[in-house]
């Protein structure tokens, strides 16, 4: 039986304002990963992802609701757990008065590396997120996409048994994302276990082993991104320009979904030969492809992810 590194139950947090009704942010999300396992938390901005990060990382108490880190009770004692956890916060940002090198040195000193190990690391690190030509640059100077590389970098560098990212990957560029996945993929190889929240729905599909999808301080739905894009309703995807137009015939084929000037139908493999019929009649350009986590989220949702919470 693998080992599970974090077991959440009903975890529930409240926010009470003087003058204001109460607001729910996490309305019993449970969560179990295990030991290895990357494991991505789907959800548009508000839906609860970050609360729920902030409490399995010991740094907010939840209302209720238990939350354990490789069998430890990390809201009763979460001094035993901070040393098993490393942490990425949402757009966190580099001390500006340190170098990159510096910053990831510093931090694996802090947590009690030895001064050989905190420089190989840092070094490796630093390498992994294509940081070696402005390591020694002042933080204050890099730009956003740069500094966020430097959070990552200084958490991986830590090889911490149990890792939490909060849209880790916010504000870089394709190929600097890609960097990042990898590093994750060989720290798991290693043994270590990423939850990680995300908008990006290509990185949750390339990255993520298994999905939870949380709105509204709850989850609605988990698996893997396989098992939940066969919840859309079909497994093909019909893109029509100018298919608006024929909305009203294509509703019993399947899910619709605006995209700008095109329309996207969500449906099954016999079905397609009749869409692409009315198109070619209306005169209208067509392609087919196959279902994508996007269409996924919105038949789970009922919204985009990109729409606020």
């Amino acid at each position: 039986m693998a080992e599970e590194a974090l077991v959440a139950e009903d975890v529930r947090k409240r926010y009470v304002s003087r003058g204001a009704p109460p607001t729910d942010a996490l309305r019993g999300v449970s969560l179990r990963i295990d030991k290895g396992e990357r494991v991505g938390l789907l959800g548009r901005n508000g839906a609860g992802k970050t609360t729920f990060l902030r409490i399995v990382s010991t740094l907010l108490i939840p209302s209720s609701g238990s939350v354990r880190v490789f069998g430890r009770d990390a809201i009763a004692d979460p001094d035993a757990v901070r040393s098993m956890l490393a942490v990425v916060p949402q757009e966190g940002k580099p001390f500006f008065h340190l170098t990159p090198r510096e910053q990831v040195y510093s931090y694996l000193r802090a947590r009690g590396f030895t001064r050989e190990t905190a420089r190989f690391r840092s070094e490796e690190a630093l390498g992994q997120m294509g940081l070696m030509e402005i390591a020694d640059r002042l933080s204050i100077t890099l730009s956003g996409g740069q500094r966020q590389r430097t959070m990552v970098a200084t958490v991986i560098a830590t090889e911490a048994p149990l890792m939490f990212l909060d849209e880790p990957t916010i504000g870089m560029d394709p190929f600097a994302r890609r960097e990042v996945w990898a590093s994750l993929r060989r720290l798991t190889a290693k043994g270590c276990t990423i939850l990680l929240t995300t908008h990006y729905l290509d990185e949750a599909e390339n990255l993520a082993q298994r999905l939870s999808v949380i709105e509204r301080g709850k989850v609605l739905v988990e698996g893997t991104g396989e098992s939940l894009k066969r919840r859309a309703g079909g497994t093909i995807r019909v893109s029509i320009t100018g298919g608006e137009k024929l909305g009203p015939e294509l509703e019993s084929f399947g899910l619709l979904i605006p995209d700008g000037s095109a329309l996207h139908v969500v449906t099954s493999p016999e079905r397609v030969q009749e869409i692409l019929g009315l198109a070619v009649r209306a005169g209208l350009p067509a392609s087919v492809g196959p279902v994508t986590l996007e269409e996924a989220f919105l038949r789970v949702v009922g919204r985009s992810i990109d729409e606020e919470g």
